[in-house]
């Protein structure tokens, strides 16, 4: 990491800055996977936060070729990324949850794009199995890659409430795993989680920090329509945190984590149409403006 004292926190920007010397996109993929969380094999209906895009709100279409995906996206942002090399993000549902030959392939597609310089993939620590980790060590030998992990909290009743289908453990032991051989992976935690409160929040960062991750995804809760969230949310309304004492928790995050890790998000998107509460989370620059204060206000 190059040392910038204006720095209040280590975005991936400045990770792309400091390693490639320009700005790297990300371009949104559908590898065309469920989860186990919903095909049966350990539930049905995914976590009750998830919507039936599997978070995949922006991503490719599925019937077309990985390939295709990427041009299209490409072209969709044409106006905003010239001719810079992307990121191919295999973002919704569980982008390790399949044949190790098929995964094989649509990662190896992506990577041969000539625009693309690596691949980040989005899944759950209970579906990467040793075969998994071999064609992630191999990429890993000669691309840049990162692996996304779904842990929203550290704490197992809370998991529980949210149908997430593992244990803590279970991330314990990946992190383990990815630490050992070298890879890196980000941890996505949700803040506004149902019942938990903000010592909970701090905790679950902090773990975070000490299972080895490279890098951190900070979301607000979305209570999105017609995901089992919002049915719970009717049936018996929980608290849903103010901006400001979001903002609290995401600078009080900020500045306790290490200096060397990735800050991939610290808020959320989400489709005006299709989020509930919280309503402040829909004006992100707001939200982002208001963490900026926030951080310089702590550092008189």
């Amino acid at each position: 990491m190059t040392k910038n004292n204006n720095r209040r926190f280590y975005s991936l920007n400045d990770y792309f800055k400091d390693n490639f010397k320009s700005k790297i996109y990300k371009v949104s993929l559908d590898g065309g996977f469920t989860c186990p969380n919903r095909d049966g094999k350990i539930s049905h209906g995914g976590c009750i936060f998830c919507s039936d895009s599997g978070s995949g709100e922006f991503t490719g279409n599925k019937l077309k070729s990985i390939t295709e995906q990427i041009d299209e996206q490409l072209s969709f942002l044409k106006d905003k990324v010239k001719e810079e090399k992307v990121i191919a993000y295999f973002q919704n549902f569980t982008n390790t949850y399949g044949d190790v030959e098929y995964l094989r392939k649509i990662y190896y597609e992506a990577l041969n794009h000539p625009r693309v310089i690596g691949i980040a993939i989005g899944t759950r620590p209970d579906c990467i199995n040793e075969d998994v980790l071999e064609l992630l060590a191999e990429i890993n030998k000669n691309y840049l890659l990162w692996i996304e992990l779904g842990l929203q909290t550290s704490d197992d009743e809370i998991a529980k409430l949210i149908n997430r289908g593992y244990e803590y453990q279970v991330y314990k032991k990946t992190s383990k795993r990815l630490v050992e051989m070298n890879i890196k992976f980000v941890t996505h935690m949700i803040v506004g989680l149902p019942t938990e409160e903000r010592e909970g929040i701090l905790k679950t960062a902090k773990d975070i920090v000490e299972s080895g991750a490279w890098g951190i995804k900070i979301h607000s809760l979305h209570i999105i329509r017609g995901t089992s969230m919002e049915k719970l949310y009717e049936k018996k309304p929980f608290y849903i945190f103010s901006l400001e004492e979001y903002v609290d928790i995401v600078v009080t995050i900020l500045k306790s984590i290490p200096k060397d890790i990735v800050v991939h998000r610290v808020t959320g998107d989400g489709k005006k149409e299709e989020v509930v509460e919280p309503i402040w989370s829909l004006n992100k620059r707001k939200v982002l403006n208001e963490i900026e204060k926030e951080l310089k206000r702590r550092e008189i």
